[in-house]
């Protein structure tokens, strides 16, 4: 089983908050995922402020929280859970060219209504959403299906990509949008390494 110190040793290549929080998951390119994460509450929590989402106290604040309320803990790990999934279905129909269904993208519109609802408009130069006074345990949540929104509505949808090693999606944002892996330390060099090794094989039977 994972525990809080493997949710903060894992990469973070996604190039968004939202394709990051896709990423707790992980496998292959094609076929089910084979590793998550995301195993409970306080995972979820350690997750939020490895990715930025949530400070460390917030996270104490809201592991103190979750201990008082276990049930809805783990209501809330679950409904993580499903958010992920539907963010995953969300950026991989978009990452092939194609549109996600209606169904998903209004799961995401009552998630940002809900998420925005407990949120507050404050200013460091322009102003933006935060939930620095949410003190529910939906809180690591709400940046992440804002951060999905503000991607679909503002960004780039042809630069979202899946690995070419692995299952992890990303925001490609090289200059001429050629980006094949999540990185280039892990997937990208792997694959060199295959290729050579390839190539070495088809020498040596010549």
């Amino acid at each position: 089983m994972e525990t809080v110190e493997d949710v903060t040793r894992m990469r973070l290549v996604g190039g968004d908050l939202a394709l990051d929080f896709v990423n707790t998951r992980s496998g292959p390119p094609v076929g089910p995922p084979d590793d998550d994460v995301l195993t409970g509450y306080p995972e979820l929590t350690a997750w939020g402020v490895h990715a930025g989402a949530l400070t460390q106290a917030e996270a104490t604040a809201l592991r103190r929280l979750a201990r008082d309320d276990p049930a809805g803990a783990r209501a809330t790990h679950s409904r993580a859970r499903h958010t992920r999934d539907y963010l995953d279905e969300i950026f991989r129909s978009l990452a092939a060219g194609r549109s996600p269904s209606r169904s998903v993208l209004a799961r995401l519109r009552d998630d940002e209504a809900d998420a925005l609802g407990h949120a507050q408009l404050d200013r460091a130069g322009t102003f933006g959403w935060t939930w620095r006074d949410d003190r529910t345990l939906a809180r690591p949540l709400r940046p992440v299906v804002h951060a999905a929104v503000q991607l679909l509505t503002t960004g780039a949808l042809d630069r979202i990509k899946v690995c070419g090693g692995c299952r992890f999606v990303f925001n490609d944002e090289s200059k001429n949008r050629s980006r094949r892996w999540c990185s280039m330390d892990d997937c990208g060099t792997t694959e060199k390494i295959r290729r050579y090794v390839a190539a070495r094989r088809t020498r040596a039977t010549r």
